[in-house]
């Protein structure tokens, strides 16, 4: 077969546009949670972000109290933080270097040209005036990214596992944008409706580059519900769980079929039961048992089918993956809390099968 494509290459695809999408995504947090922390709390929304990613420990250790500057620094130009823009940019890059037999040179050199211009920021593009060109500015890069490489790209084995880990990551970081506003920033049942919440659920579609879809489908204005709704359950919206959930549950089937590729049945069955969940749920049902709850179990599913995938095309024991994934140049953790899984409506999945030699 003409099209063969080495284990190594397909995992170098796979968290390239992984690592991608998670700056963008982080960008967007980022963004967020600036136009949210200019309420009395701030302080304490800033702690939501570390409290989103895990990295509350690790974040004290180095800096104490969560301010604004302390955690923008963190997330954006701290080089030593795996979790940070930086960190994941030069991730992205390293993998990139490693495909540079199957990329193209404008693919290259603009994954080159962004990871330069990080690596060169200074305390001044952090600075309060700065933040939203700055985030911007690192949104639209990965825009751009991803525009080069679907115009360049050759449609093979490479491109699918590529595309797969955009959408995987893509539903899992929506759902950390969605409880960073549903869970953290807004807990007090008495603002709920205020006009800081409704400007806050304006700003969040807005970081998700969703307020113009969503009001075309919701004309009568926003609320807490039609937000949630929107960014889980819209099977149109491109940022959508339900929407890239699908879109990695075909990508897997195509290259399973397509290529004769065997193994991935544990990631293909949990993909396929997350899109018929996702299908069939109404957002009614979602919050009824708990918003929070169900976007971390998502988050939990998604750090399952990636353990899978490493078992079954990237040659890694499932070990290395039980609470992390992790990319061929580096690692990232995503542990999430335990709470939330038993859902009488959506019982825990089993074990994912073991990989056949």
């Amino acid at each position: 077969m003409a099209d063969v494509l080495l284990s190594r290459y397909a995992e170098c695809l796979f968290w390239l546009a992984r690592y991608v999408e998670r700056a963008e995504n982080l960008a967007r947090i980022l963004d967020v949670n600036e136009t949210f922390s200019r309420d009395s709390r701030g302080g304490q929304n800033w702690r939501s972000v570390l409290q989103l990613h895990g990295d509350e420990a690790r974040f004290e250790g180095l800096h104490g109290k969560a301010t604004a500057e302390s955690v923008l620094r963190f997330y954006v130009t701290d080089a030593t933080n795996p979790t940070s823009i930086v960190s994941a940019v030069r991730m992205a890059r390293e993998n990139a270097r490693a495909l540079r037999p199957l990329i193209s040179n404008e693919m290259w050199t603009q994954v080159n040209v962004l990871h330069n211009k990080l690596g060169a920021l200074g305390d001044g593009a952090l600075a309060a005036g700065n933040r939203a060109r700055l985030f911007g500015q690192v949104k639209e890069a990965c825009q751009t990214h991803v525009g080069v490489l679907e115009g360049t790209f050759y449609r093979g084995q490479g491109w699918h596992f590529c595309r797969m880990g955009r959408y995987i990551e893509r539903a899992d970081q929506t759902t950390r944008l969605l409880d960073i506003k549903y869970h953290l920033l807004l807990p007090d049942p008495a603002d709920v409706g205020s006009p800081l919440d409704v400007s806050q659920w304006n700003a969040l579609l807005r970081s998700a580059a969703g307020y113009q879809a969503f009001r075309q489908i919701h004309p009568e204005g926003i609320t807490p519900t039609r937000v949630a709704g929107f960014l889980l359950l819209d099977a149109r919206f491109p940022r959508s769980v339900a929407l890239c959930v699908r879109e990695a549950a075909a990508l897997l089937d195509g290259l399973r079929s397509q290529y004769n590729l065997r193994g991935g049945t544990g990631a293909a069955e949990e993909l396929d039961r997350l899109h018929s969940v996702l299908s069939t749920l109404s957002i009614g049902a979602i919050l009824k048992k708990g918003l929070h709850e169900f976007l971390d179990l998502l988050q939990r599913q998604f750090i399952a089918v990636t353990a899978d995938l490493s078992d079954t095309f990237f040659g890694h024991g499932r070990a290395q993956q039980s609470q992390s994934q992790s990319g061929p140049s580096g690692s990232q953790s995503q542990s999430q809390s335990q709470s939330g899984s038993g859902f009488e409506w959506w019982p825990p999945l089993p074990p994912l099968p073991p990989v056949q030699n």
